[in-house]
């Protein structure tokens, strides 16, 4: 799993850095699991899997593809195709701007870590 793990965070582009802090721990936690240092918990795997559409069968055994194709990917690209370039650009500023909102309200729900044995919570 921890293979896939890394490669799920990859195929996403994001650090390590940029990955743990979706998940609400310090690098070097994410490092250790990603190491095998420490174990994967059932509550990070719903969080990835939910945050970045990531399959769970895949996370957790390798089955089926990596990410979960949403019933509404098809829809919005076709939607997308019918408007004019700067209707386009105009939707991708505010998908864009969306996306933030999300990671902030994300960031705000995220479990933190508990600082004072240095382990996380």
């Amino acid at each position: 799993m921890l293979q896939r793990l890394k490669q799920v965070r990859k195929a996403l582009g994001y650090t390590q850095t940029e990955f743990a802090k979706f998940l609400g721990i310090t690098q070097t936690s994410y490092s250790m699991i990603e190491n095998g240092i420490r174990p994967l918990s059932d509550k990070y795997v719903r969080i990835i899997c939910i945050t970045f559409n990531v399959s769970e069968p895949y996370l957790v055994s390798g089955q089926g593809e990596m990410f979960v194709s949403s019933p509404h990917k098809k829809e919005l690209l076709d939607l997308f195709s019918q408007l004019l370039p700067d209707t386009q650009d105009y939707l991708l500023i505010m998908a864009k701007e969306l996306l933030k909102m999300q990671q902030k309200i994300l960031k705000c729900a995220s479990p933190h870590e508990d600082d004072t044995n240095g382990k996380e919570s």
